[in-house]
């Protein structure tokens, strides 16, 4: 055993493993406290903003976007492709996940650059399309943040958090479309508005979408495992 930790691809991929399994242990102890709010809303607020980019994309625009203290949020989004601006909330903060960790894991010479134009493309979204105190006030401050972790701190911190916050919107993603969608199928989510549109039902998305989450995620960390040596 020893001569085998001694191979440095074998020593990396099990402290890649163990980082990982000591990430998600931590994560899911303060899952309901306020260490792990602001991160909580963070993924919402990337979930509206993934309505909103792709109702523009398809031709529509962004009329404003709220959030709700209670991890709620609603982005009004006319025009464009109903259908794809529906399914782009879930699905978007899962990618934008995936984003923020090939950024912390394989960009680690850019960490710190990537980190302050997230803070600063937070702030400019939030002053451009979120609406409401709350909203407005949370969008500023946490882009505020992360632009002072990108330039201020030492480059292992932005790695860090870029890291943590793309695993926990990858989390969000998956126990958010089980809550709101599987467990809780009479809520006025896109799934039920998808179905209300097609005729496919509420909880048939919320399956459809789970799957994808959780074969994006193994991927996801199969590729970081991979790169991990």
């Amino acid at each position: 055993m020893s001569s085998r930790l001694s191979d440095p691809v074998v020593r990396n991929r099990a402290t890649f493993l163990m980082g990982f399994a000591a990430y998600f242990a931590v994560l899911w102890w303060f899952w309901d406290t306020q260490w792990v709010y602001p991160l909580k809303m963070f993924v919402v607020l990337l979930h509206e903003i993934s309505h909103g980019l792709v109702a523009i994309v398809t031709g529509g625009y962004i009329d404003r976007i709220v959030l709700d203290p209670a991890q709620g949020g609603l982005c009004e989004c006319p025009g464009g492709s109903a259908f794809l601006t529906l399914s782009a909330g879930y699905l978007g903060s899962l990618v934008w996940g995936g984003l923020l960790v090939i950024a912390g894991h394989e960009l680690k010479r850019w960490s710190r650059q990537i980190m302050l134009g997230i803070g600063v493309a937070v702030v400019a979204l939030s002053l451009g399309f979120v609406r409401g105190s709350f909203g407005l006030t949370f969008g500023i401050l946490f882009g505020v943040a992360l632009v002072g972790v990108g330039r201020y701190l030492p480059p292992v911190v932005s790695r860090v958090t870029l890291t943590t916050l793309g695993l926990t919107s990858c989390l969000y993603a998956i126990l958010d479309i089980k809550s709101d969608v599987i467990d809780r199928p009479e809520l006025r989510s896109d799934a039920r508005m998808l179905a209300e549109m097609t005729g496919v039902p509420t909880v048939a998305w919320g399956v459809l979408w789970i799957l994808l989450a959780l074969a994006f995620s193994w991927l996801l960390l199969r590729r970081a495992y991979r790169k991990s040596a």
